[in-house]
């Protein structure tokens, strides 16, 4: 099972309960990086209510679902494009874009490269390097696109955390404009920052033809189990991926769970109070663990170095396995390697949780 657990990478609970003979709810999943609140108590009661709904099928076309993205964001209803989680509009995206390369910087979300080599697509890695805490060199990343390209850029990046600011990215969109490449900015943990909108490119969707930003709402909503995401892009392409898509990709409780949690604004205000003080208390305890060297977070989950503790990441991530924790092993990232962990931001008694068991097993050096 050892060479195994790296299945449990990005909330695989179900092959951990299954492999233990245990329950999914017996596990304290950090791999996974999903609001701490859980469900908000509007989303339950959607949930609840449009229960009976299932047994027709759901509106193909969303309307509820984007105008309330609309209202939410305030962007244009027509710019808007809905998906079975935002994993479905990146494939959709290489099939609609069709580019000549996919252009990645490294280390990012997988899924860009599984959607790249599923629509058998050439793909560029532009390596980030760890020495400058993964910080993108956006001008050697505007320099290499050519024409036709696509470049994928996750903006808080994940799993390092790393955050550009729109002042920063707009000259990167400008270039690629002028080049005839298109970017696809996700930022689908941006809903964890504050809300000034200093760092959201949403606010530049018209201004440039060849952008397009990739939300989800699973991940703050705390539904990966319904699966929910939109984009938004210039009103052509959002036709073209309405003809690539299943016509019924949003079911009805995910739709009814998107309108009900864009308007609890109170669970919004809790979760940035919690995320904002949890991540803060995370990377602090974590710089007092010897030989743990943590990013900086900006969002709900903290990437961390661990080679220098004599651990690796799967040894730390079986020995945490057997106190039923869940850890993020950083091996399958490309540009990372098996000295790095990811950990989600969770509730002050679950991270307090962990924190002490990290702390009896890498400070008390137990056996490797």
């Amino acid at each position: 099972m050892d060479n195994e657990l790296i299945r449990y990478h990005g909330g695989n609970i179900h092959a951990a309960a299954r492999d233990s003979g245990l329950a999914a709810i017996d596990f304290l999943d950090f791999s996974a990086n999903i609001n701490p609140l859980g469900l908000s108590l509007q989303v339950r009661a959607a949930l609840l209510a449009t229960m009976d709904l299932v047994v027709a099928y759901p509106d193909p076309d969303a309307v509820a679902l984007k105008q309330a993205i609309a209202d939410s964001y305030q962007v244009p209803g027509e710019c808007i494009e809905t998906g079975n989680g935002a994993v479905e509009l990146i494939y959709l995206l290489c099939r609609a874009l069709s580019p000549s390369r996919v252009l990645l910087p490294a280390p990012t979300f997988g899924e860009y490269e599984a959607a790249a080599t599923a629509a058998g697509l050439p793909l560029v890695r532009l390596p980030l390097s760890a020495d400058a805490g993964f910080v993108p060199d956006l001008a050697a990343i505007g320099a290499s696109m050519q024409r036709d390209d696509v470049l994928f850029f996750c903006n808080p990046n994940n799993p390092s955390g790393v955050i550009m600011n729109r002042e920063q990215l707009e000259p990167l969109l400008a270039q690629a404009e002028a080049a005839g490449a298109h970017v696809v900015i996700d930022e689908s943990f941006i809903d964890f920052r504050p809300p000034e909108q200093a760092e959201t490119c949403r606010t530049l969707i018209g201004r440039y033809r060849s952008l397009s930003v990739l939300h989800s709402l699973t991940k703050f909503l705390a539904v990966p189990g319904l699966r929910l995401g939109f984009l938004l892009t210039e009103p052509n392409l959002v036709r073209r991926l309405g003809l690539l898509r299943d016509p019924w990709n949003v079911n009805v409780m995910a739709q009814a769970a998107g309108v009900a949690g864009l308007q609890d604004l109170a669970y919004r205000q809790e979760t940035l109070r919690l995320v904002t003080e949890q991540k803060d208390w995370l990377k602090s305890e974590l710089q007092s663990i010897s030989g743990v060297k943590p990013f900086t977070p900006s969002v709900n989950f903290i990437l961390a170095d661990i080679g220098d503790t004599g651990w690796s990441a799967a040894a730390l991530q079986q020995r945490l396995w057997a106190d039923r924790i869940l850890i993020r092993n950083c091996a399958s990232f490309s540009g990372l390697s098996d000295r790095y962990i990811r950990l989600a931001v969770k509730r002050p008694e679950e991270n307090r949780q962990l924190m002490a068991r990290l702390k009896s097993i890498i400070d008390k050096e137990e056996e490797a």
